[in-house]
C-alpha cells in the first residue's frame, strides 16, 4: 500500500479518532505507519487536538472506567497500562479519579467472593495466598486484597 499524502492524512486520522479514543502515542504510531514525517505528524496531531477528536484526559477517564469494570482490573495495572502508552501523568490521575472509590471496593469485594468459591485448593492458607497473589497481578492494592478477603474468608 502506497504512503498516503499529506491531504489525505488529516481526514484519515480523523476518522481513526473517531471510532473510538486514542492516545495520542496510538495516533502518532499510526501516522508514521502511514508514512508521515515528523512535522506532518505534530501538525495533524495539534489538529486533533484543536478539533476535539484527540483529548488525553478524555481517553484516561474511558480507558481507566472501561478496564476496570469490563476487564477487572486494578488502579496499579491500569496506571501502569496508561504509562505504556505514553499518557502525561495528569491525565493518569484524572483517569484513576473517574473510578469511584466505593464502586471499586464493592467489585473487588465481588471479585473477591467469585474467585475464592472457585478456588480449587483444600487448604484454606495456601488458597488464601492463591487468591490474594491473583488480585496483586490484577493490578489491586494490598491493604484493599486483605480488607476483601477477611470479609469473604472471616465474615462466613
Amino acid at each position: 500500500m502506497p504512503a498516503a499524502t499529506p491531504t489525505e492524512l488529516l481526514p484519515k486520522a480523523r476518522n481513526y479518532c473517531a471510532r473510538q479514543e486514542r492516545a495520542q502515542q496510538e495516533v502518532r504510531d499510526k501516522l508514521y505507519a502511514w508514512g508521515a514525517h515528523q512535522q506532518e505528524v505534530e501538525a495533524i496531531i495539534a489538529q486533533l487536538i484543536a478539533d476535539g477528536f484527540l483529548n488525553e484526559a478524555r481517553f484516561a477517564e474511558h480507558f481507566a472506567v472501561s478496564k476496570f469494570r469490563q476487564k477487572g482490573w486494578g488502579r496499579r495495572r491500569i496506571e501502569a497500562a496508561l504509562k505504556a502508552k505514553q499518557v502525561s501523568g495528569p491525565c493518569i490521575a484524572l483517569g484513576l479519579k473517574s473510578i469511584a472509590d466505593d464502586e471499586y471496593r464493592a467489585s473487588l469485594l465481588r471479585l473477591v467472593e467469585k474467585r475464592w468459591e472457585r478456588a480449587k485448593e483444600s487448604d484454606p492458607r495456601i488458597k488464601r495466598q492463591k487468591v490474594y497473589r491473583y488480585f496483586l497481578g490484577k493490578g489491586f492494592a494490598s491493604d484493599l486484597i486483605q480488607q476483601a478477603l477477611a470479609g469473604v474468608v472471616d465474615g462466613r
